[in-house]
């Protein structure tokens, strides 16, 4: 009886500690390979830097410099390189906290990809709580009528991804206007949506979903 009053007692502080944990606890406590940049001390720092008003840089694992740009209890972002951010957040899900951490890259327009962890760090299949858009989905009704064209202008799709922690709200930009050239993006850009929206629902992100 007393082993099963102990267990529980370690099972509801942990819970606890859970739902206390903020942005800036879960990008100190990330392990070396989700932020292979920073280590744990100098993430540390960084918070300290931000929380006191300062916008001292700190020196990453490349030699390059890093700082935080945004933080709130519930997200975090972090401009890693000159060329290169990552944005963490913690999302309320049905049964446990959900972690979302997006990386964005200039190629030279910005272009993001998104994981998602569960609280221990333990990685999550990310198209079950997001279905990455394909070009389709970028197109407008009118451009649908038009898609052998614009499919073939386009390469690959470039997009840049940013979670509101406000709403639970993911919005991906079309940056296409920085791959193509001037006169084929003008062409076809009135056939290509601006922006995606999703909403977070606990269980994954969905468009066009009401929470």
């Amino acid at each position: 009886m007393k082993k099963q009053f102990l267990s529980l007692v370690f099972f509801l502080c942990a819970i606890s500690l859970m739902a206390q944990s903020t942005a800036a606890d879960i990008f100190t406590s990330a392990p070396q390979s989700v932020i292979p940049l920073l280590d744990r001390n100098t993430r540390l720092d960084m918070v300290d830097y931000f929380e006191s008003g300062m916008t001292t840089p700190s020196t990453n694992l490349l030699d390059g410099h890093s700082s935080i740009t945004e933080l709130t209890p519930e997200s975090i972002t972090v401009k890693m390189t000159g060329s290169s951010a990552m944005q963490i957040v913690a999302l309320k899900g049905k049964k446990d906290s959900v972690i979302a951490v997006i990386n964005t890259v200039a190629l030279p327009g910005l272009d993001s990809k998104i994981e998602f962890y569960d609280m221990d760090w333990n990685q999550l299949p990310a198209n079950r709580l997001f279905s990455k858009p394909d070009l389709s989905d970028w197109l407008t009704e009118e451009g649908r009528k038009h898609k052998d064209d614009i499919f073939m202008q386009i390469p690959f799709m470039l997009s840049s991804y940013r979670i509101d922690p406000s709403t639970s709200t993911l919005t991906l930009t079309n940056n296409l206007s920085h791959l193509l050239d001037k006169d084929v993006y003008n062409d076809i850009s009135v056939w290509l949506q601006p922006q995606l929206t999703y909403v977070w629902t606990g269980s994954g992100f969905k468009s066009g979903a009401k929470r």
